[in-house]
């Protein structure tokens, strides 16, 4: 349920409304502040510059390429934040985020300098039901070569992914 939070003077300012939002965070590549562990704080601090309200920050897991032999070993974390953002909102500032720190979208699955992904927002599911679940059955053939035009929330394939659910469970139990 968002909460409203007061961002401006007394009598006059709307109350804007904070959203809890998901995100799972990794990298396998040197970003150029450093390793992917660092990336990841700094992804975290940037995170916070744009209006975010850091609510829990996971432990760093060290997990496998996904998938499997595609490229160095991840660091994978979850944070649980608060933003008055939209969901768009929210994905325009992830993909910032992501590119500030050198990402490039070249392979679907690829290596990166950062991923950001928003898992859940609220408990809102985007675009529809039936949207959600259509991505949700595909194959992992299909899956390589497709990708949604819009946002789906909650992530599709959160259900399949150790590396997003064992921090998420650090961070939303």
């Amino acid at each position: 349920m968002p909460q409203p939070q007061d961002h401006g003077e007394k009598g006059g300012t709307p109350l804007k409304f904070q959203h809890d939002l998901l995100l799972a965070l990794g990298a396998n590549l040197t970003s150029y502040v450093g390793a992917p562990e660092i990336t990841l704080r700094a992804a975290l601090d940037l995170l916070k510059n744009s209006g975010a309200v850091i609510r829990g920050v996971s432990r760093f897991y060290s997990t496998p390429a996904f998938p499997a032999g595609n490229g160095p070993d991840y660091v994978n974390a979850a944070a649980r934040i608060s933003a008055d953002w939209s969901p768009d909102e929210a994905l325009a500032v992830c993909h910032g985020i992501e590119a500030e720190m050198g990402r490039e979208r070249v392979a679907r699955w690829g290596q990166r300098t950062l991923d950001i992904d928003l898992i859940a927002y609220g408990d809102q599911v985007l675009p529809d039901a039936e949207t959600q679940a259509y991505w949700r059955r595909l194959s992992p053939q299909v899956q390589r070569e497709l990708a949604p035009d819009q946002l789906v929330l909650p992530h599709p394939r959160l259900s399949e992914r150790a590396f997003v659910l064992v921090p998420l469970a650090d961070v939303a139990p």
